[in-house]
């Protein structure tokens, strides 16, 4: 039985429970990558320093890839995409990039529905696109995971993700909130 068919057989399950199910899922950041991140928070107490980092390793990273065009690189990192997304007090708001495999294409694809198709990270949502089939929205707090457990590990705080858009949404873009404790 895959992770679906749990979510839809299960009854007892409310939705609190499901997206933790999900979050929980959810590929990670390499720990050994967000090390000096992690010390900058420690040093500093402050978020905006290794949010900058973040953006500053997201920034290279797009540097890396062949055939990227530069217009299109100003667009992601103007639209803030990508990991660090944009700090807005407590919390940041991030837009992931589309798959990363698939990023020339995208950017290149005049299509709206055809860049839906190419814009998740998963390769399920990707195929149930493709073939016209539906998933629960729920399903995106997965890949809302992947930022909670970026933050969590530079700060050590509980962290809040909440997906505001997504693919399975109807949404060109999947956008969540990440939010830190106040205090």
């Amino acid at each position: 039985m895959d992770i679906l068919e749990i979510i839809g057989s299960n009854k007892e399950l409310d939705e609190d429970a499901i997206k933790e199910i999900m979050i929980g899922r959810a590929c990670q950041y390499p720990k050994e990558d967000l090390g000096p991140m992690k010390k900058a928070f420690e040093k500093t107490g402050s978020i905006e320093i290794p949010h900058q980092m973040l953006q500053e390793s997201f920034e290279k990273f797009l540097s890396s890839i062949p055939g990227l065009e530069s217009k299109w690189f100003d667009e992601i990192v103007s639209n803030h995409w990508g990991t660090a997304g944009i700090l807005e007090g407590d919390r940041i708001i991030a837009t992931k990039i589309p798959k990363s495999g698939n990023l020339l294409k995208y950017m290149a694809e005049p299509d709206t529905e055809k860049r839906r198709e190419l814009y998740c990270h998963c390769p399920m949502v990707r195929d149930a696109l493709s073939a016209g089939e539906t998933i629960p929205p729920i399903y995106c707090y997965c890949g809302a995971g992947f930022y909670k457990g970026i933050w969590e590990e530079i700060t050590g705080y509980h962290i809040e993700v909440q997906v505001l858009a997504s693919i399975l949404m109807g949404d060109d873009v999947c956008t969540i909130s990440i939010t830190f404790p106040k205090g």
